[in-house]
C-alpha cells in the first residue's frame, strides 16, 4: 500500500514543476516582448517614414536604427554600473521611461529630432534588456538558464513579428502618429508587468555583488578570448539581421513585387517559425553542444540569402524565414555562452555583449545602407553573407569555453 506513494508524489511534483516552468517561460518571453517591441516595429513602416521626412532608404534606415546606438551606449554604461543597480527596479523604471520618447516621436518635426528620440528609446530598452538578462543569469541554474535565455529571445522574436504587424496595420488605418501612441501604451504595460513579475520578488540571498571595480571587471572580460569572440559574434549577428530586415522593405514595395504597406506587414509572419525554433535553441545546444548549435544556426541563415535576390515573393519569403530562424537561434546560443564564459560579474559581461551586439546593428544599418543605395540589393545580400561567414569562423574560439564548463 505504501510503495507507490513516493512515485505518485514525485509525479505530482514533477507536473507542478513543469507547469511552473511553462508559466515562468511565458512571463519571461512576455517581458522580452514588451521590452523590445519598439526596436524593430518601425522597420515595417520605413517607406511611410521616408515619405514623411522626404529622405531616401539609407538615411531613413539609419535614423530608425539609431535606437541601436542608444542601446549600445546604454548596455556599456549598464555594464559599468551593474554592481550598483537593483536589477528588478531598474527594469521597471527603464520601461516606464521608455514611453516618453516613444510618445514624442509622433511630433518629431524633422529627421534629426526623430533620430535623437530613437536613440533615447534605445537607452531605455537596453537598460531593461541588459538588467533582465543579468537577473536571469543570477537567478537560474546553468541548466535552467539556457531555457530562460531561450524564452527571453523567443519573446524578442515575437516582438519582431507582432510589433511589425501592429505598426503596419495601425499606420495603414490610423496614421503614423497613432502608431507611436499605441506603442507608448505598450511600454507602460511592460513596466506594470515587470513590477508584478520581478520587482516584488525578494532578491536572492546567494547573489553577491562582485568584488573589485567595474573597470576591473570590464578589463577582465575583454582579456578573455572566448568573451571577445562572443562579443564579435553578437556584433555580426545583428549586423546581418539589420541589413536583411531593414532594406528588404524597400525591395518588397518596389517593382516587381510592389507590395502595399499592409501587405509588407503581413510579410513579417516569416518570424512566426522563429518563435518556436528559438525556444528549442537551448535544447539543441545541450544535445550537440553550443558551438555546434551556433554553426548550424549560422549555416541555416546563410542558406536563405540566395533566395532573397530572386524576383518571386514566395521564394523571398522562404529566404526571410531561414534568415530569421538562423539569426535568432544563433543569438540565443551566443547569449547563453556569455554567461558561461564570464568568470565574474555577469552583469558587466552581459552589458559588453549587448553593447557589441547593438553596435553591430548600427554598423549594419550604416554600411549595408550605403551598399544598398550605391550598388543595389544583391550587393547588400553579399555583405550580409560575409558577416555570417565571419561569425562562423569566430565560433572556433568558443570551443575552450565549452570544455571548461
Amino acid at each position: 500500500m505504501t510503495g507507490p506513494m513516493p512515485q505518485m508524489v514525485d509525479q505530482g511534483r514533477a507536473g507542478t514543476m513543469r507547469e511552473g516552468s511553462l508559466q515562468r517561460a511565458f512571463m519571461i518571453a512576455t517581458m522580452a516582448f514588451l521590452t523590445l517591441i519598439d526596436l524593430f516595429a518601425m522597420q515595417a513602416v520605413l517607406p511611410s517614414l521616408s515619405q514623411r521626412y522626404g529622405v531616401g532608404p539609407a538615411a531613413m534606415g539609419l535614423a530608425v536604427n539609431a535606437s541601436t546606438l542608444g542601446m549600445a551606449v546604454s548596455s556599456l554604461a549598464t555594464s559599468f554600473l551593474s554592481q550598483r543597480i537593483d536589477r528588478r527596479w531598474g527594469v521597471v523604471v527603464s520601461l516606464a521611461l521608455l514611453a516618453v520618447p516613444t510618445m514624442l516621436l509622433a511630433g518629431a518635426p524633422d529627421l534629426s529630432s526623430f533620430a535623437v528620440l530613437r536613440v533615447l528609446q534605445g537607452v531605455c530598452m537596453a537598460a531593461a534588456f541588459t538588467l533582465m538578462l543579468t537577473y536571469l543569469g543570477e537567478h537560474y541554474s546553468a541548466d535552467d538558464s539556457a531555457s530562460a535565455f531561450a524564452a527571453y529571445i523567443a519573446g524578442n522574436v515575437a516582438s519582431n513579428l507582432i510589433g511589425r504587424l501592429m505598426s503596419s496595420a495601425v499606420t495603414d488605418h490610423f496614421g503614423l502618429n497613432i502608431t507611436f501612441y499605441v506603442f507608448a501604451a505598450l511600454n507602460l504595460v511592460g513596466a506594470v508587468m515587470a513590477f508584478g513579475f520581478i520587482a516584488r520578488t525578494q532578491e536572492m540571498a546567494g547573489v553577491a555583488r562582485p568584488a573589485g571595480s567595474a573597470f576591473e571587471a570590464v578589463a577582465a572580460h575583454l582579456a578573455n578570448p572566448g568573451l571577445r569572440a562572443s562579443f564579435a559574434i553578437g556584433f555580426l549577428i545583428l549586423f546581418a539581421f539589420i541589413g536583411t530586415f531593414t532594406y528588404v522593405n524597400f525591395v518588397l514595395v518596389a517593382a516587381p513585387l510592389s507590395l502595399g504597406m499592409m501587405q509588407v506587414g503581413l510579410v513579417y509572419f516569416v518570424f512566426a517559425p522563429s518563435i518556436v525554433t528559438t525556444l528549442l535553441a537551448g535544447a539543441l545546444a545541450r544535445r550537440i553542444g553550443p558551438v555546434g548549435a551556433l554553426w548550424l544556426s549560422l549555416a541555416l541563415a546563410g542558406t536563405g540569402l540566395p533566395l532573397l535576390v530572386v524576383s518571386n515573393l514566395p521564394t523571398v519569403l522562404a529566404g526571410l524565414v531561414l534568415v530569421a530562424v538562423g539569426t535568432f537561434a544563433a543569438q540565443a546560443v551566443a547569449t547563453g555562452l556569455v554567461g558561461r564564459a564570464a568568470k565574474r560579474d555577469r552583469g558587466a559581461a552581459s552589458g559588453l555583449y549587448l553593447a557589441s551586439y547593438f553596435a553591430g546593428g548600427l554598423a549594419g544599418s550604416a554600411v549595408l545602407g550605403q551598399i544598398f543605395d550605391r550598388f543595389g540589393w544583391s550587393a547588400c545580400v553579399a555583405g550580409i553573407g560575409m558577416s555570417l561567414a565571419l561569425a562562423a569562423l569566430l565560433a572556433f574560439k568558443l570551443r575552450p569555453i565549452v570544455k571548461e564548463t
